[in-house]
C-alpha cells in the first residue's frame, strides 16, 4: 500500500476504535457472565433441573399444563408454551397481560412427563437481568440496542482496518514477538498486537453477530408485517375465538408435518406472531445447526389443521444464526468455555489498548511513516492508534 492509503486506513482504524472502546468492553465484561447465563442461573435456584422419575415415555397433556398456568394468573393470557432443546422433560409457560402485549408477567416451568408445576422464573430482577439488560440495550429499549449495533459496526470496522494495517506496521517484527528487554510499553504494545492477531476471527464473528442480534426487533417485525400477514391474509374478518382451543391436538397436528421436527415454542392466537385465529408453531430439526433454524407452522385454532408451512426467509435465518453463535450456543459447555477464554482474552486486548492510547507520545503520522522508511524502530513512539493489527479496540 501506498503512504497516502495507509494513512487513510490509519485514520478510520483511529477513529472507529477510540469511539467504541469503552461500550466495547462494557459488552466483553458483561459478555463474559452471560456466556453461563443457564448454568449462573440454575446455581442461583432461578430454574430447576427437572426430578428423576421412571422413564415410561409418557408424557403430559399440554392443555392441562396451560390451564394450570391460566389458573395462577386468571386476568393473564398465555402468549407462549417454548420448549427447550436441552431440557426435552420442561414446558415453559409464558404469560402477559394481553396475548400481544410486550409486558412478560409470568414464566412457570412445567415438568413434562407429569405436568407438575415446578418453578416461577423470578422476572426483573438478580444480577443476571442486570446484566442482560446492560448488554442488550444499557436500559434504553429499543434506541439502546440500535446504539450498540452502531458501535459493533465501528468494531467490524476497526478489526478489518486493522488487518489491513498490520502488514505495514509489523513487517520488521518476527510474528508472535514480545520484546521484553525494551519498554514497558513496548512491551505492552507486542502483546496486544499478538492478542489482537491471535483473536482476529472470533472478534470479526461475535461482532459481525452481534450487530445482526441488535436487529432482532425490526426483523421480526418485518416478518409479521410481510410473510406472516400473508399467511393470515385470507382469514381476516372472522368472528373472534370464542370456543375452547387446544394446544395439545395444535402440537400434533404441527408434529404431523413432518416428524423429524420438534416444538421450540408455540404462539397462542391474538399473539403478533400468530394472528387472531391462528396457533403458529414454531419447530426445529435436531442436529445442531438445525435445532437453531426455526420452521413456522399456521394452524387454524378452530379446527386444528394444519393451513399453511413456509420456510422463513433468509435475513430470519442469518439471526437466528447469529444468537446462539455470538454466545458460543452451539456446542454446550466445552464450546461455552472456548468462548469465555477468548472473550478473557479480548477483556485484556482492551485494557492494555487503553494503557498504550493513555501513555502514548505526540508523534505525527507523517514523522512514524518516515521512521519506517528509513529502517528505523519506531514502536516506542509511535500512538496506540498506529500499533497493529487488531489495535486497541478489536474485542468482541
Amino acid at each position: 500500500m501506498t503512504t497516502k492509503t495507509i494513512k487513510a486506513w490509519y485514520l478510520v482504524h483511529k477513529w472507529t476504535s477510540l469511539i467504541c472502546t469503552i461500550f466495547i468492553l462494557l459488552l466483553c465484561v458483561t459478555g463474559l457472565f452471560l456466556i453461563f447465563y443457564h448454568e449462573i442461573d440454575t446455581a442461583l435456584g432461578y430454574r430447576v433441573d427437572p426430578p428423576r422419575v421412571p422413564e415410561t415415555n409418557q408424557r403430559a397433556n399440554l392443555d392441562t399444563i396451560v390451564e394450570a398456568a391460566r389458573a395462577r394468573r386468571p386476568r393473564d393470557k398465555v402468549q407462549f408454551v417454548v420448549a427447550d432443546p436441552d431440557e426435552p422433560n420442561l414446558w415453559f409457560v409464558r404469560l402477559g397481560k394481553k396475548a400481544d402485549g410486550p409486558d412478560l408477567t409470568a414464566f412457570y416451568t412445567y415438568d413434562a412427563r407429569t405436568g407438575q408445576f415446578l418453578s416461577e422464573y423470578p422476572l426483573n430482577q438478580g444480577i443476571m437481568n442486570f446484566l442482560f439488560k446492560l448488554h442488550v440495550d444499557m436500559f434504553a429499549g429499543l434506541k439502546g440496542t440500535l446504539f450498540l449495533g452502531f458501535m459493533g459496526l465501528l468494531l467490524v470496522t476497526s478489526i478489518i482496518s486493522g488487518a489491513l494495517l498490520y502488514g505495514p506496521f509489523m513487517r520488521r517484527i518476527e510474528f508472535g514477538t514480545v520484546r521484553r528487554d525494551r519498554s514497558r510499553r513496548t512491551k505492552w504494545l507486542d502483546i496486544h498486537n499478538l492478542l489482537g492477531i491471535v483473536t482476529l476471527i472470533w472478534l470479526l464473528v461475535v461482532g459481525a453477530t452481534g450487530v445482526v442480534n441488535t436487529l432482532a426487533i425490526p426483523i421480526f417485525g418485518h416478518w409479521q408485517s410481510t410473510q406472516l400477514a400473508e399467511m393470515i391474509a385470507p382469514y381476516q374478518g372472522r368472528p373472534p375465538l370464542t370456543a375452547e382451543i387446544s394446544i395439545e391436538k395444535a402440537l400434533t397436528a404441527a408434529k404431523a408435518i413432518d416428524p423429524k421436527l420438534t416444538l421450540s415454542f408455540m404462539a397462542f392466537p391474538g399473539n403478533d406472531f400468530a394472528g387472531p385465529h391462528h396457533f403458529v408453531a414454531f419447530m426445529h430439526g435436531n442436529t445442531p445447526l438445525t435445532s437453531k433454524l426455526l420452521k413456522p407452522v399456521l394452524i387454524d385454532a378452530r379446527t386444528n389443521q394444519v393451513v399453511k408451512t413456509l420456510d422463513l426467509p433468509w435475513y430470519v435465518t442469518v439471526l437466528l444464526i447469529s444468537q446462539p453463535l455470538h454466545f458460543g450456543d452451539y456446542g454446550g459447555l466445552p464450546l461455552k468455555i472456548l468462548w469465555a477464554l477468548l472473550d478473557i482474552l479480548a477483556i485484556v486486548l482492551i485494557g492494555s489498548g487503553l494503557y498504550l492510547w493513555l501513555k502514548k507520545h505526540n508523534v505525527s503520522f507523517e514523522a512514524w511513516m518516515g521512521l519506517l522508511q528509513n529502517g528505523e524502530q519506531a514502536e516506542d513512539s509511535m500512538p496506540l492508534a498506529q500499533s497493529t493489527t487488531s489495535h486497541h479496540q478489536e474485542l468482541t
